[in-house]
């Protein structure tokens, strides 16, 4: 069902952004894992409201509650059922938006889909959804961590117009350096840049767009299937479905468009004894499959839709209004989306080394 994402490592998200809370029901995680609510926690924290003056002010502790698949600091492996409850809700900024679409949200097509719809927030199609992906992702990254040292890093590398120089960004980030500001970006003067910007334009009542970029590191060989499920469409399809996601590109992307075969290759070598790749252009997945280099793609977030102008819009009936956003909403989304990239990722990765175990290393002839 459309609430519910992988096949052996599954999680189906449910609530809305103004209901009672906001949960994850996690199946399939293998029995014995030591998590501490503490572990997920700390990641939620990460993607909360109100942690910083470029993100929206409500409050959220964002407090989770395990409800159950954890008996003495281990999961179970029974059903992990996790709870974060919604405490400060204003529904009341949202009276207008019941008879009102807000423009370039989900209001209209989630209307005519279903006929009915939460105005409230944006229901279900608020960011606070993925409070969900976000929890199960702290023990899928554990689970990745204590089977092969998967480590798994995304951060700002474009807000609005002001992007950091690509060669000030070719290692692989602390996640102290990118935690060092609250933009999420580790170039420092880029990041400082940055926040400046998304304060300019939330003074304005507007907001702006940007991108993230998430590189993931002692991949094994092996993860991802040649057709439907190839590890870059299943990634590509993990990010999509993010709120406010409008591209995705991995390796070299788009500008590998303009390269010739001879340029884009990446050749192989014997290094330290493994067959590598000299270069990283295929961003470590080939024939939709991981090769062991680093994992490396981006994703496009638009500009955070409900902004506090007054727009040209319509109301149920179809005659024009006039609407002006209310209610506290981030003017730019992509900081606090970096730990929900993180988690969509790990979940991914999880799920396919689980499919790739049960194919082809239980069952060996």
């Amino acid at each position: 069902m459309p609430n519910s994402f992988g096949h052996v490592f599954r999680i189906t998200t449910w609530g809305e952004s103004h209901g009672p809370g906001i949960g994850v029901v996690i199946d399939g995680c293998p029995p014995l894992l030591p998590i501490t609510v503490a572990e997920i926690q700390a990641e939620l924290d990460r993607r909360r409201p109100g942690q910083s003056e470029i993100t929206t002010p409500r409050k959220e502790a964002d407090v989770v509650e395990v409800l159950s698949g954890l008996y003495e600091g281990k999961t179970t492996g029974t059903p992990i059922a996790l709870l974060v409850r919604n405490t400060d809700q204003r529904s009341s900024a949202y009276a207008e938006m019941k008879q009102a679409f807000r423009p370039s949200h989900a209001d209209f097509t989630y209307q005519s889909k279903f006929g009915v719809r939460d105005p409230n927030g944006g229901g279900r199609s608020s960011a606070r959804e993925t409070i969900g992906r976000v929890a199960a992702g702290a023990i899928a990254r554990k689970i990745l961590a204590h089977a092969g040292g998967v480590e798994v890093r995304a951060f700002v590398t474009r807000i609005h117009d002001i992007a950091a120089p690509a060669e000030a960004l070719t290692a692989f980030p602390s996640l102290a350096e990118v935690e060092a500001s609250p933009v999420r970006c580790p170039h420092p003067a880029t990041a400082a840049a940055m926040v400046e910007r998304i304060k300019a334009v939330r003074s304005d009542g507007d907001s702006v767009g940007g991108v993230i970029e998430c590189r993931i590191r002692n991949v094994p060989v092996g993860l991802g299937e040649p057709v439907f499920d190839r590890l870059e469409a299943d990634l590509a399809k993990a990010m999509l479905s993010l709120p406010a996601t409008k591209g995705f590109e991995l390796g070299s992307g788009f500008a590998g468009s303009l390269l010739k075969g001879s340029q884009h290759n990446d050749l192989f070598e014997n290094r330290d004894g493994r067959v590598r790749t000299a270069t990283n252009n295929s961003g470590g997945v080939q024939g939709g499959i991981s090769n062991g280099e680093e994992i490396v793609f981006r994703v496009a977030f638009k500009p955070t839709a409900t902004i506090l102008q007054a727009q040209k819009t319509v109301d149920l009936e179809g005659n024009p209004t006039e609407l002006m956003g209310k209610g506290r909403h981030d003017p730019c989304v992509v900081p606090r989306a970096v730990v929900i990239v993180e988690a969509m990722a790990a979940l991914v990765l999880l799920d396919h080394w689980m499919r790739q175990s049960a194919q082809n290393r239980t069952f060996q002839f």
